[in-house]
């Protein structure tokens, strides 16, 4: 861990990882007031919901084109046009005038998203091998999530001032472009047809069908976990907390525990194997949904926010491990791609599927559905991905 601590491009791609955390649940403290803010527009409700998901949606459909357009044009200069449009898009919610006008602003958001998650993950292939790259998985996960932790509980505060002014922290991503030109450089040729002939450059055998299972669960993931950004300022009033600072506190909870598990995701890995880790971390987050469809009081919810927050600190190194481990060299930009799509696409589909459930359940019964869920991808997992001689999934 210490010699990465000491490599710059370490660093700055824990940096620019962080910033993905921002695009969407930041503004989760926010939701009620600019729902209040725009009241006199008759698509308020549904709109407001959809700025957290808003730029998932454009992520879904941009990334795999990114991960091409990274194996193919470089990934540093992607990365850091990607960080610039992050930057400008995301502050601009402070000074549009309309919902409308700050929800195609946030689908633009979507496309630096989507050009920065395929760079770095691209990037962490080229730069990093073997036992190096799974303890960097880890440590670029609790980095997202630490980063995550501070910034959204900043925007728990601001919001408690102005419902706006979360939107200024965005800002941080300008603050990064400096650092990030000095520190990164761009793989050359050699060096990436070297990783193409390194063992397991080539791609691992079935790897075409293992990769389309990471991008379906992640999906299935992020289709589950984001009930808690787009619904706890709606849900915790139902149980005497109507506060922003409550949505803020749930959601800090969430990534600490995403951040704490995955600190100790590189040695946990090696011990348990990707399958059992994978099963591990899906059964931790189920667990947490089926706390959550008990918490009458907010110190149960925070419990199982904690425990979602956890599974998810180990589903998802994991998932991306396996999109760099077992890709060709030449293709993981397009296998980080895949990833990036799937998880964006959930999170965007989440409101459109947590709402008629919450209708019909309510916000206790829907946990528990999100519950059975995860219980049945955690058994998935074990059968897909074993680690065992002569297995390899087959489309």
């Amino acid at each position: 861990m210490s010699a990465l601590l000491k490599d710059r491009r370490a660093i700055a791609l824990m940096l620019a990882a962080s910033l993905t955390v921002m695009s969407n649940a930041i503004i989760s403290p926010s939701l009620t007031g600019i729902e209040a803010h725009f009241s006199d527009n008759p698509n308020a409700e549904l709109l407001t919901r959809m700025l957290v998901a808003a730029p998932s949606l454009l992520v879904a459909i941009v990334a795999p084109f990114a991960g091409m357009m990274a194996d193919r044009f470089g990934r540093r200069r992607q990365l850091l046009i990607g960080v610039a449009l992050f930057g400008v898009c995301g502050t601009a919610g402070i000074w549009l005038p309309s919902l409308e006008a700050i929800f195609v602003s946030r689908l633009i958001l979507g496309i630096g998203v989507a050009m920065m998650m395929t760079a770095v993950t691209a990037l962490v292939g080229d730069y990093f091998q073997g036992e190096l790259r799974a303890r960097f998985m880890g440590m670029q996960i609790a980095a997202m999530n630490f980063g995550g932790l501070v910034l959204i509980a900043l925007s728990g505060g601001l919001a408690g001032v102005d419902a706006m002014l979360p939107f200024l922290l965005y800002g941080v991503a300008i603050l990064y472009l400096p650092f990030l030109i000095f520190a990164l450089d761009e793989p050359s040729k050699a060096s990436r047809d070297a990783a193409a002939h390194a063992p397991g450059g080539e791609g691992a055998q079935g790897w075409v069908g293992l990769l389309i299972a990471a991008v379906v669960l992640s999906g299935i993931t992020f289709l589950t976990f984001y009930i808690l950004p787009t619904q706890a300022a709606y849900f915790l009033p139902l149980i005497g907390h109507p506060e922003p600072a409550a949505a803020a506190m749930l959601m800090v909870g969430v990534t600490f525990a995403a951040g704490v598990v995955s600190l100790v995701y590189g040695r946990l890995r090696g011990i348990l194997g990707r399958a059992r880790t994978l099963a591990l971390g899906f059964s931790v987050a189920a667990l947490g949904f089926l706390v959550m469809g008990f918490s009458f009081h907010l110190w149960i919810a925070a419990v199982g926010a904690l425990c979602v927050g956890g599974g998810a600190g180990l589903i998802m190194p994991t998932l991306m491990g396996v999109a760099l481990d077992l890709a060709p060299a030449a293709r993981r930009g397009m296998a980080a791609g895949s990833v990036s799509m799937a998880i964006f696409l959930g999170q965007f589909l989440s409101p459109l599927f947590s709402l008629p459930l919450v209708n019909r359940l309510g916000y206790f019964g829907t946990f528990e559905v999100y519950c059975a869920i995860l219980a049945i991808c955690a058994l998935i997992s074990l059968v897909i991905f074993r680690e065992r001689r002569g297995f390899a999934l087959q489309f």
